[in-house]
């Protein structure tokens, strides 16, 4: 059984410019990622993707393969399955099992990986995904229109308290797992084709990196979990 673990860090970071490398405690970001998928027994290859040299460079200072993708396959729009299916393209052996590893989500541990691969080693799942609870119930979100707010959910009523309304979920963006044939067959955007699986991790290791607030609430959690 081959998986490999791809972690995508473009170079093209507006929120936070050069994030994937930036120091975190002591290392860069991406670093974080490696270093998890690195302890996860079951992970045979550890790519990291990306279309910066200076993240290219510093994954190879930490021991990990690097892929490069072009410009179209790096902007704003580009889709991280697509980039994906270009690497597993370019594969002599493709692997059985394909990771996707966000570089924005330190706190992530190699147990939440392999709680991520479980339900597909184990369990005949095709695919799986991290989750944490979500942070504010859809059924509590509105839309407007010139100003006119309305309920974002059609007929329903926004004015129910939080313990009356059904528990919901987001994905955390930290870990995916799908069985590459499956992944390669499915033409959605979608990384959670065929039978599914939800694999919910506590908030406290689900942030994600996108703004220095993002950085500073993440050393703080880190800091507090080491005491």
């Amino acid at each position: 059984m081959r998986i490999a673990a791809f972690i995508l860090a473009r170079a093209g970071s507006k929120g936070l410019p050069g994030k994937n490398i930036i120091d975190f405690m002591g290392k860069p970001l991406i670093a974080w990622s490696i270093d998890a998928a690195r302890g996860c027994e079951h992970i045979s290859d550890i790519i990291v993707s990306t279309d910066g040299e200076k993240i290219a460079q510093t994954a190879r200072d930490h021991g990990c393969e690097v892929m490069m993708r072009g410009e179209d396959l790096s902007n704003d729009t580009a889709l991280p399955k697509d980039a994906i299916r270009y690497h597993l393209s370019q594969m002599d052996t493709q692997p059985d099992i394909t990771v996707l590893l966000q570089p924005t989500s330190p706190l992530r541990t190699s147990e939440d990986i392999t709680n991520c691969l479980t339900p597909l080693l184990t369990e005949g799942h095709d695919s799986a995904a991290t989750f944490m609870k979500a942070p504010k119930s859809p059924y509590h979100a509105w839309t407007e229109e010139s100003g006119t707010p309305s309920p974002f959910v059609s007929g329903f009523n926004p004015w129910q308290p939080r313990q009356a309304l059904a528990p919901t979920f987001c994905l955390n963006g930290a870990c995916y797992a799908v069985k590459t044939d499956i992944f390669l067959a499915d033409d959605t955007h979608s990384f959670l084709p065929g039978k599914a699986k939800m694999v919910l991790m506590p908030d406290e290791r689900s942030v994600d990196i996108d703004t220095k607030l993002d950085l500073d609430i993440a050393a703080a959690i880190y800091k507090a979990t080491q005491t």
